[in-house]
């Protein structure tokens, strides 16, 4: 049994961008529509009021889903002081993380013709988990598109996604297409189109597969301990690229 009463908050890095803002409303009314019965929000994590604290502040038992690919600081630091100082009543669950390669693929696929390898681009962080995370995504994504991979950052780390692409070239790759591994346009989008690469594939935004893992996590979090022991792996395949993921929803 789930218990559809709690409110599921999603916690969503702030932007600047009126198209990012336009792209989280979307996510939000989606999840939504997949959850009738259940009260979706937005808590902003930075940037933007409501914050996630003043969100929860105003709920009772709360799920909060990180909308978030990596476990920086946002996720490690921020969203449980939200919670904590919302008085500690909603449970977080884990990041939607590289669960969406399978999406990053699909933005890929008009480009992968004419590309030779690709820089998988992320915001970068200063917790070396988060960008080792990338690095992993990155090997992934390689393994499904069947291209040459590598990590790029736009803040905070090494290689800058120019130096990835000119390493890219380096090697003897002519053709270099960005796979942008951001949830929605903003800031950091904007400066990928002059990093250097022959094309820039579109960012994750409201995919598919960001909202099965929303949903999956929230009911997840909600269902009955005895049920949530029992539940096995399941798999689900991406329909544009075929690509097939598994995910423990213990």
């Amino acid at each position: 049994m789930v218990d559809l009463s709690r409110d599921l908050v999603l916690a969503v890095h702030g932007t600047r961008s009126p198209a990012g803002g336009l792209v989280t409303e979307e996510l939000r009314a989606t999840v939504a529509g997949r959850l009738p019965r259940v009260s979706v929000h937005t808590g902003w994590v930075d940037l933007h009021t409501p914050t996630l604290a003043q969100t929860l502040s105003e709920l009772g038992e709360a799920v909060v889903v990180p909308v978030f690919l990596t476990e920086g600081f946002h996720v490690a630091t921020d969203i449980p002081e939200a919670v904590a100082e919302a008085g500690g009543r909603a449970s977080v669950t884990a990041t939607l993380g590289d669960s969406l390669v399978a999406a990053v693929a699909d933005r890929l696929l008009p480009f992968l013709e004419a590309t030779d390898a690709v820089v998988l681009a992320a915001a970068g962080s200063k917790r070396q988990l988060s960008n080792d995370q990338v690095v992993a995504t990155a090997r992934t994504l390689a393994e499904i598109v069947d291209r040459p991979v590598s990590a790029g950052f736009l803040t905070a780390a090494t290689p800058t996604v120019p130096d990835a692409v000119t390493a890219a070239r380096s090697a003897g790759h002519r053709r270099v297409t960005i796979a942008p591994y951001l949830m929605a346009p903003g800031l950091f989008s904007a400066r990928l189109a002059h990093c250097g690469a022959d094309a820039v594939a579109e960012v994750i935004g409201v995919h598919p597969t960001v909202v099965d893992g929303i949903v999956r996590r929230y009911l997840s979090a909600t269902m009955h301990p005895r049920l949530r022991r029992r539940e096995q792996q399941i798999s689900w395949v991406s329909s544009t690229t075929g690509h097939q993921e598994r995910e423990s929803r213990a």
